[in-house]
């Protein structure tokens, strides 16, 4: 493929991200953002009582009886972080991984199988929404804020991201695996192969990893933790389902062969060889 029909693909990956970031934003705010303002009211509401009926703390000594006390001030407020911070980091996360699933889609056009560049595009998307968010997910689920332990947050992330990094590398070697068995197993038999691998070799990695026993408190409902939860997922879904559509248009409209609409030909035949002979 040449080098500046991978940059056209690249840019329309990262507009298509931008778009399926907006569509991600606005379902995170509706459904989201008021499970994580009742988490937020209920971590306030339990330690509220601990200052209201608690002993008064003695000041320091070096503290002069007319100095105030410091309080810490909120650098970003609660509506800021719901609408403007959500928003940000959501298109950013969009764009970044636009452009990356992108990149994987320029790589995969061709070398799976004789597929349109929609069926390529969904393709890459549903992996990448698997590998990425749901695998990890399903060992080290999304928690709200304020309910976990402060001292193990460095921890849980780590675990996480180390689950992340884990998925991603045994989906490639069962893809390597896959294409190296269809010779002899055939197309269908030797993806059922390495699929049926990958789900093996992750479900012991789930069950060797440590568990996030700490990552959610005892007390919390468990029907808010599973609005947040249910809420997350979503709006992963929502964001990888809106990418893999959008950008399978725009890639098609790329590379569709030019002279499908001049000859009257098949565009569907003519993508598939034009994708085979650039692969």
């Amino acid at each position: 493929m040449h080098t500046s029909t991978v940059r056209t693909l690249l840019v329309r990956g990262m507009i298509a991200g931008v778009v399926a970031g907006l569509l991600a934003f606005a379902l995170a705010y509706v459904v989201g953002e008021p499970s994580i303002d009742s988490s937020i009211a209920l971590e306030e509401s339990q330690s509220a009582p601990a200052h209201e009926h608690g002993d008064a703390a003695p000041a320091p000594a070096e503290q002069s009886a007319d100095e105030p006390a410091e309080e810490e001030e909120e650098l970003v407020t609660r509506p800021v972080q719901s609408t403007f911070g959500l928003a940000t980091g959501v298109l950013v996360y969009g764009v970044a991984l636009g452009g990356i699933a992108s990149l994987a889609f320029a790589l995969c056009l061709g070398r799976v199988g004789r597929l349109r560049p929609r069926a390529t595009a969904a393709l890459v998307a549903g992996a990448a929404f698997t590998t990425v968010y749901l695998v990890p997910f399903l060992k080290y689920p999304a928690t709200p804020p304020a309910v976990g332990n402060p001292d193990t947050i460095g921890k849980r992330t780590t675990l996480f991201f180390l689950m992340i990094v884990f998925s991603v590398l045994i989906a490639v070697v069962a893809v390597i695996a896959g294409r190296r068995l269809a010779p002899k197993l055939g197309n269908w038999n030797a993806t059922v192969a390495a699929g049926g691998g990958y789900v093996v070799v992750m479900a012991v990695a789930c069950l060797l990893l440590p568990a996030n026993t700490d990552a959610v408190k005892e007390t919390f409902p468990a029907a808010l933790l599973w609005e947040f939860r249910l809420a997350s997922l979503a709006v992963q879904a929502v964001l990888w389902t809106a990418f893999g559509l959008i950008f399978g248009a725009l890639a098609e409209r790329v590379l569709r062969p030019a002279d499908a609409q001049l000859t009257g030909q098949d565009p569907e035949a003519l993508t598939g060889a034009s994708a085979a002979r650039t692969g």
